[in-house]
């Protein structure tokens, strides 16, 4: 479980076309954090974008909407992003994974 203190935001610029065994990568990936025991995740996907190809991906353009721009994000310790670090970076394919340092409050829970 992730407490108050400093920890690590580590977010990952993914196309939704992107395959990773035959798997969407989001969805590799996120069944990845999820049986590593990162305390959670999220994947936004986005309306429209463009990576170092500097190709435009949009919802109304149909014939490349399947190149739609996905963002996931996890919030973890330096030590546990550490260990899995190697095995993500397989995992993204062509992907960008960010990493921050970072402040996180956890509230008390009742």
């Amino acid at each position: 479980m992730l407490t108050s203190g400093r920890a690590v935001k580590v977010t990952l610029y993914l196309s939704d076309g992107a395959k990773h065994h035959g798997v969407p990568i989001y969805t590799a990936v996120l069944d990845f954090l999820f049986h590593s025991g990162i305390a959670g995740a999220t994947v936004i996907k986005g309306v429209a974008g463009f990576g170092a190809g500097h190709r435009m991906h949009a919802t109304h353009l149909v014939e490349i909407s399947d190149h739609l721009p996905i963002k996931l994000e996890f919030i973890e310790t330096r030590e546990k992003v550490d260990a899995i670090l190697p095995e993500l970076q397989k995992r993204a394919g062509s992907g960008l994974i960010e990493v921050q340092e970072t402040t996180v409050i956890v509230p008390p829970r009742e």
